[in-house]
Order: C-alpha cells, then sequence, then structure tokens
C-alpha cells in the first residue's frame, strides 16, 4: 500500500507515518511539502493520499479539486488545522473522502483513515455541529425553534449542516430515486452521490438509507 502524505510540517508528516504504519508491514509513504511537490508526487501508484489545506502554494481548496480531476480513483483525506464546518463540508462536496482535524488524537486519525480504505466516509462530529445559534428573538412570536433531544432537524437546521448539493440528493432519495438515478439527475458521479448521502446520514441521525427515506418525506418543505 502506498500513501501520500502532504503537509508543510515535517514533525506533522513523521507523526502521521508513524502512525500509519500500524497499518501493515507492506505501508510505504510519499510526501510532499508544498503543492507543486504534491504534483509531482501524486502518482497513478497510489493508493490513499492525506492532505493539509494550508500549505506553500495552495490556493484554498484549488489543489484539492486538482488532484481530485488528476486522480479521481484516488481516496483523499483532508488532514487540516482548520476546524471550520464550512471548510470542511467544501473539502467533502469536492470529492474528499474524509475530514480529519489535526486536534483528533492519532488513534481516531487511524480509524478514520481505516474506514476510508474500507470504503467508507469520514465525517468530524464537529463539522456536523456547527450550527451557529440562533439570536435571541425580538418577540415570544418570533421565538426561534429549538429541538427536542432526539428530534429529527428541521429543513432549515439541515440547511446550516448540508450544502446545498447535499439538500439536492436529499430531495431525490426523498422520490425514491436510486443513486444512479440521483447521479445522472444531477451531473455527478455516483461516487460522489455516496458521499453526499453519508453527510446526510449523519445530518438525519440515521443509519441507513430506509431510514433517511422515512426522515426525508417528514421534512416539510422539501
Amino acid at each position: 500500500m502506498k500513501i501520500l502524505i502532504a503537509d508543510d510540517h515535517r514533525l506533522v508528516i513523521e507523526a502521521v507515518k508513524v502512525k500509519l504504519a500500524e497499518l501493515g508491514p507492506d505501508v510505504e509513504f510519499k510526501t510532499a511539502l508544498s503543492v507543486d511537490e504534491l504534483r509531482r508526487e501524486a502518482t497513478e501508484d497510489l493508493d490513499l493520499a492525506l492532505i493539509d489545506i494550508t500549505m506553500p502554494g495552495a490556493a484554498g481548496h484549488q489543489h484539492i479539486a486538482e488532484l481530485r480531476e488528476r486522480l479521481p480513483a484516488l481516496p483523499i483525506i483532508v488532514l487540516s488545522g482548520v476546524e471550520d464546518p464550512d471548510v470542511m463540508r467544501a473539502a467533502i462536496e469536492l470529492g474528499a473522502l474524509g475530514y480529519i482535524p489535526k486536534a483528533y488524537s492519532p488513534d481516531v486519525m487511524l480509524s478514520a483513515v481505516r474506514l476510508v480504505l474500507a470504503g467508507g466516509v469520514f465525517v468530524p462530529q464537529m463539522m456536523l455541529s456547527g450550527i451557529a445559534p440562533a439570536p435571541a428573538p425580538a418577540t415570544p412570536s418570533r421565538a426561534a425553534e429549538v429541538p427536542a433531544p432526539g428530534r429529527a432537524p428541521s429543513l432549515d437546521q439541515l440547511r446550516s449542516l448540508l450544502t446545498e448539493r447535499q439538500i439536492d440528493v436529499l430531495r431525490l432519495l426523498s422520490e425514491g430515486k436510486p443513486n444512479k438515478l440521483i447521479a445522472r439527475d444531477l451531473g455527478i458521479s455516483e461516487g460522489t452521490v455516496k458521499i453526499h448521502l453519508a453527510a446526510i446520514f449523519r445530518a438525519l441521525d440515521v443509519r441507513n438509507r430506509t431510514e433517511a427515506v422515512v426522515a426525508a418525506r417528514g421534512l416539510a418543505g422539501l
């Protein structure tokens, strides 16, 4: 297995290498300290890439999008110190299969990598919890609706958790459409649909597609 670690801090790279070596004795590493090095080291023989957002030569998420376009089959995980839910959502929207904040423990990182290698998507809890508190109401009639514990989020709350494209996927999902038709209707790949569904399941707090459909059909205005 060959893994690329792209980060502008050598200490981070070495620490990640030590932890990911636990994946097995056959793990090999390639490294990049800048976007230019990332472009050179990103080859078709890679099995996984862990990439920082803020690297020399980076312009927002452009290097993530570029790598996704060049190597569409390569699983990409963003490993970053940025903990802004909007930044996390943008990375997932571009096709990253995971976002691991550097504040997380090495064990969580390893588990996230294993999940992605197994075909899953790792979405950090802080991304799903990034709902800004509602402002104090001017009058009782304008009070913000606060969901009770265990209650499904409203459509307005989901819009704070999901991107507009993910809301589109949710709408088509509620119509009972399979991934293939959702992908065709939205002009995206089935793999991207699966990534969006993983975020939707977490936002709805459901375990599978059937529960998601039931929850989606209960949303007014979808």
